[in-house]
């Protein structure tokens, strides 16, 4: 029988998150990419907290005016400022099951232009 897309990006995120962990000095970046919108979280896995959060919803970013991959830059940009306000420079990647292509890639390189270490 074959999976459905949401049962087959909950596999290989599954099998992503197995590998991937956040610490307090080096949080995992998750990106969650709906239709619309595409957020980004900060998390520390060890004490299961998230330190900081962006998306194309905040008041910053007006999503309308642009494409969802140039939004995506921007909301990789915003994670990044506030990452070094939080104190954090290097950050493991988590891209939630998504391909690394589009606006995942997009947000991930705005993180690094914003000043992020992967």
């Amino acid at each position: 029988m074959a999976l459905s897309k949401n049962e087959r990006r909950d596999r290989i995120r599954f099998r992503i998150r197995k590998t991937v962990s956040g610490t307090a000095q080096r949080p995992r970046l998750a990106v969650f990419r709906s239709n619309k919108e595409i957020y980004a979280q900060l998390i520390d896995d060890v004490n299961g907290n998230t330190i900081t959060a962006a998306s194309s919803r905040d008041k910053g970013i007006d999503a309308a005016k642009m494409s969802k991959i140039e939004a995506a830059g921007l909301v990789g940009k915003a994670i990044a400022e506030k990452a070094t306000k939080a104190g954090v420079e290097a950050i493991t990647f988590d891209r939630g099951g998504y391909l690394y292509h589009g606006r995942v890639k997009s947000l991930a390189e705005g993180a690094r232009e914003g000043g992020l270490k992967f």
